[in-house]
């Protein structure tokens, strides 16, 4: 068994950490693992005014080629440990599809791996991240009118982004399929999103795409569970529809974490 993590960022992040790709790199053949991916937030597409208020959810595309380089120059150098992935973590946005597949068509050449995401919410003609903190979220709820649209919304989103056409280099790999819990301690949801979710895995499967096993909602003190919910990585599971281990680190010292919940993961 290939031992991988498949979503993690680095210092080129702006609300990430200083910690060096060699620091990431290190950790990992430290820990064994077999093939890492490095998967930094894309530059968001040419006219999107990102709506966080440091602006800091993505790299500048003035990094992108410094970002390329850093990493070919680490694959060589570790090429005889790990297994190194050149990717990023390209984020879906509603009416900037163009956008990105433009960039996707300019950059995708250079990429082995890559996520592709929804953070970025359309509601009331503007747009919120719906995982930036939770009181950004209560707004998005009320703007939404009530918590159960929202999610509608988030998984609507999500499975246009499934159904997108990207282009050649469109990513194989959802990520963090079930964001839009990440706030769920305050904000439970007593409502059914099952039928949804299988039109979803449907649609993933039709499209022979993969789902990201992200362990970064355990550490986010108002989720504490994984993305996607643990019922939902067992229906994957059961429609062979490959779960890729991503830690969604965002510091070297969270790479590989709770790797075990990964491994561990035997559906009934």
């Amino acid at each position: 068994m290939i031992k991988k993590d498949g979503h993690i960022h680095t210092n080129y992040c702006p609300h990430g950490t200083p910690d060096s790709l060699e620091e990431y790199v290190q950790l990992a053949i430290n820990k064994g693992f077999n093939e890492i991916s490095f998967t930094e937030h894309a530059p968001l597409p040419e006219g999107f005014t990102d709506p966080t208020p440091l602006r800091d959810s993505a790299m500048q595309l003035s990094s992108m080629d410094d970002y390329i380089r850093s990493i070919e120059h680490i694959k060589k150098k570790y090429s005889n440990d790990l297994r190194i992935n050149i990717g990023l973590e390209i984020d879906y946005i509603e009416n900037y599809e163009q956008g990105t597949k433009d960039f996707l068509n300019k950059y995708g050449k250079y990429l082995d791996d890559s996520i592709l995401s929804v953070h970025f919410l359309h509601i009331s003609d503007r747009y919120y991240c719906i995982d930036y903190d939770d009181k950004t979220f209560g707004e998005m709820v009320k703007l939404a009118g009530s918590l159960q649209t929202l999610h509608h919304t988030y998984y609507e989103t999500v499975l246009k982004s499934i159904r997108s056409s990207l282009g050649q280099f469109k990513p194989k790999r959802i990520g963090h399929l079930t964001l839009a819990h990440k706030f769920q301690k305050k904000f439970p949801v007593t409502f059914d999103i099952k039928n949804i979710m299988i039109n979803i895995l449907s649609a993933i499967k039709e499209e022979q795409l993969e789902v990201d096993f992200n362990v970064a909602g355990l550490r986010k003190e108002l989720c504490g569970d994984i993305y996607p919910l643990p019922w939902i990585a067992e229906l994957a599971y059961q429609q062979k529809i490959p779960l890729i281990y991503g830690s969604d680190a965002h510091s070297a010292r969270d790479l590989g974490k709770d790797y075990e919940k990964y491994i561990s993961f035997s559906p009934n």
